[in-house]
């Protein structure tokens, strides 16, 4: 799985989404990040570690304590990616404007390939010769 594969995954779900704006206030433990949620420390500790792989997140040592940290570098990729579909006019699909779909594989190409992800953004194939 691609790193921008890995960012969406991540983020796919509430609970991490919820975790993210948590550390968004600043570092926490796992105890005070398990504390809005009805599951277990271990139940956390698992999303923590699909945010960590992500790259969305680190973990420090501070004596006994294991503070989390948001890590903004990745989430600014995907939202960079994202950025290339946006049109400016929220009654357009995306389908025809510049820096829309069509001219995607420009743009994405440098983040796409910094983070070893696929060459030419989405719906392009890469080109060989």
């Amino acid at each position: 799985m691609d790193q921008l594969d890995a960012t969406f995954a991540a983020l796919a779900d509430p609970t991490r989404r919820a975790i993210l704006a948590r550390l968004a206030a600043g570092e926490a433990t796992v105890t005070e990040l398990a504390a809005p949620f009805a599951m277990s420390q271990p139940a956390i500790s698992k999303h923590l570690k699909v945010l960590e792989r992500a790259g969305l997140i680190s973990r420090g040592r501070d004596a006994q304590r294991r503070p989390c940290r948001l890590e903004g570098r990745r989430l600014r990729v995907a939202t960079d990616w994202l950025a290339d579909f946006h049109c400016g006019d929220a009654g357009d699909s995306g389908q025809h404007c510049d820096g829309g779909p069509e001219d995607a594989g420009q743009g994405v190409r440098g983040r796409d390939d910094e983070l070893g992800g696929r060459p030419g953004g989405p719906g392009r194939e890469e080109r060989r010769g």
